[in-house]
């Protein structure tokens, strides 16, 4: 994709995922070495108030991360700046979607500023942020 072809308002393929189960913070925290209770410990997470454990926002980072490496390789990525927005519980199922939000940023030619989110199918904001990609000219 050239940067001409790139406009402003355009959209990345949306990212539908399966449904978060608990064998995927499991297999997350051991793959991320982050073994946090309140993400895979359901009577500790319960123990502070919560009512199950939930998704580590870094997983909700990864996932918007695939959704950029779909669109454009992982050399590409120059910038991922995101906020975790809301807790994701297990058999929620999530959509990550983004939009052009500027062409030549900064000035540099080919280089695109993507608005990315992470919501559940109801709708509700999970992740929220931008990426920066270089796009081949």
């Amino acid at each position: 994709m050239s940067s001409r072809s790139v406009q402003l308002g355009d959209t990345i393929p949306a990212l539908t995922l399966p449904p978060l189960t608990r064998t995927t913070l499991a297999l997350y925290a051991g793959g991320s070495g982050d073994h946090i209770p309140l993400h895979i410990d359901s009577d500790y997470a319960r123990s502070v108030g919560y009512p199950d454990v939930f998704m580590h926002g870094m997983l909700g980072a990864a996932y918007v991360s695939r959704l950029l490496t779909t669109w454009v390789t992982q050399e590409q990525l120059r910038t991922l700046d995101v906020r975790f927005v809301a807790i994701t519980f297990p058999g929620e199922m999530l959509v990550a979607s983004g939009v052009v939000s500027a062409v030549d940023v900064d000035a540099v030619a080919g280089r695109t500023r993507v608005d990315v989110m992470l919501r559940n199918t109801n709708g509700e904001t999970k992740l929220t942020g931008y990426a920066i990609v270089e796009q081949p000219l």
